[in-house]
């Protein structure tokens, strides 16, 4: 295996773009000939997924491993914070829930040591199989009142020796002080690791910016090592939930209209990206009741607290809208915690969830569902109904559901049990993350409303292409023959 210093993608920032630019340096570094593997501390997002070995990380190192051709693996993040609502968040550890805390307690407390030498051990591991590790920072790198306490950013660079490029979001303006603020707030050891600045989103005339480069390389003493434009034209699944702003949030004409309902506390939106690509099919968000009753379709998605959710749901009033549309003929379906919703109730007798020991569902489907500790976490491959093509998702859920007997399952798994509700074509319930991803769950699910064909569209094949589209997007924009000389040990003559 051919050995590169680690490389370290943080930001000025959230949201400047961290997550999908390590992706595309991922893909490149796959594409030359070496194994890259991504690596993120620290992680809080309502976005996870399940790892071959029934392990929970957060979803965007599961999508760097796929630009890298790699299994996903919980030590490529080790320490996911899942907010669950009131300031607190469940902390899974090294792909297991290790219990609850507040965001002042976790953030403010003095013993992130541990967190901190168990997040290394996880890199050490590893850097045992994979290089170079790609090495992904969390939020902005000069929060003061966090720095002390950080397990992510900057402290774990220099813990791993990893050569560090800022990424700034020109689209939000003020990038110039954004830049120099971040790297004047740095201490001396820190800016050693800092070896070149991503000036990301750029719009129109890149040769416009010229003048700009070098005003920041002399403020800064840093290398600007890129300026990446724009673009839309390039799918890379996002992890966090700040894109659903961005998202469509009304009906169309001419399509089928598909509303997935807009939870408080949902997660893994990403379950739906595969509708949203398919050209019979208009996919928005909402939980406004005159936008959810337009169509012909709704979905309840996932959710960290389900009794919260529905909860709020109640007090919307959409817990009627939705009786009503499934009463007129329209389909209405649940994924995970909204299938949990569609039921007659919920009992959550430990109070995991909040003070709420029972609920009545929305009554959509003939099933109750219990809470429990134990938390299911598996990838999977399954029979959607009584068709024979493989299908495969994953289970993230805390909660078991039962339903009445001589209702059918709505899928079968490889080891002949069976998940899910199916009441009909046009209502049904599952635990089963992915699922949408699988072409003939979509054509199941668009019968009713269209006899239009598609060619069938291979999602992973689909994602493959965009990785190679993204790496030739950066490779087109970034000076990777600096980057390379940097991990070599060559930055001197770069």
């Amino acid at each position: 295996m051919k050995y590169l210093r680690p490389l370290m993608i943080v930001g000025t920032c959230s949201d400047a773009g961290k997550s999908v630019i390590n992706a595309g340096i991922c893909r490149i570094l796959k594409q030359d000939g070496y194994k890259p593997a991504p690596f993120k501390a620290q992680n809080m997002s309502l976005n996870s997924y399940a790892t071959p070995e029934g392990f929970e990380i957060g979803r965007a190192q599961a999508t760097q491993a796929e630009a890298c051709g790699i299994p996903c693996h919980s030590d490529m993040n080790p320490v996911l914070l899942k907010p669950t609502g009131d300031m607190m968040s469940q902390v899974v550890l090294n792909g297991k829930p290790v219990g609850n805390r507040s965001a002042y307690e976790y953030f403010r407390s003095n013993n992130s040591q541990p967190l901190f030498d168990a997040a290394y051990e996880a890199f050490e591991r590893l850097e045992q199989q994979y290089s170079p590790i790609v090495l992904e920072g969390a939020g902005s790198i000069s929060e003061l009142n966090l720095k002390e306490r950080d397990i992510v950013n900057m402290r774990m660079a220099i813990r791993t020796g990893a050569a560090v490029y800022l990424v700034a979001d020109i689209d939000r303006g003020g990038v110039f002080g954004s830049v120099y603020g971040t790297v004047m707030l740095l201490d001396e050891e820190e800016r050693k690791h800092l070896k070149g600045i991503i000036i990301n989103k750029f719009r129109g005339d890149i040769r416009l910016f010229d003048e700009g480069r070098k005003k920041i390389e002399e403020l800064t003493g840093v290398p600007v090592v890129g300026v990446i434009p724009y673009f839309r034209d390039i799918y890379i699944e996002e992890e966090d939930s700040v894109v659903l702003d961005q998202k469509q949030r009304t009906a169309v004409d001419g399509k089928v209209n598909v509303a997935v309902v807009l939870l408080n506390q949902m997660s893994n939106f990403t379950d739906f990206n595969a509708l949203q690509h398919d050209e019979r099919v208009n996919l928005y968000y909402s939980d406004q009741l005159n936008e959810i009753q337009k169509a012909d379709i709704v979905i309840l998605p996932g959710s960290k607290n389900t009794i919260k959710d529905l909860l709020n749901l109640k007090e919307k009033g959409i817990d009627k809208l939705l009786l009503q549309m499934k009463q007129a003929g329209k389909t209405v379906i649940g994924i995970c915690g909204g299938y949990q919703m569609m039921g007659k109730d919920i009992a959550d007798p430990n109070e995991l969830e909040g003070s709420t020991r029972q609920i009545d569902g929305l009554n959509l489907l003939p099933v109750k569902t219990i809470i429990t500790d134990d938390k299911q976490t598996i990838q999977t491959k399954f029979r959607f109904l009584n068709n024979d093509e493989a299908c495969e998702g994953y289970e993230i859920h805390m909660g078991r559901s039962e339903a009445l007997k001589g209702i059918e399952p709505l899928v079968r798994l490889e080891d002949g049990s069976v998940e899910g509700t199916y009441l009909n074509q046009k209502c049904w319930g599952s635990y089963m993350h992915g699922i949408l991803d699988n072409q003939v769950v979509i054509d199941h699910l668009l019968a009713p409303y269209t006899h239009y064909k598609v060619t069938t569209l291979n999602y992973k094949d689909f994602k493959n292409k965009e990785y190679d589209r993204l790496a030739d997007h950066l490779r087109a924009n970034l000076n990777m023959d600096y980057i390379y000389k940097v991990m070599k040990g060559e930055e001197a003559n770069a």
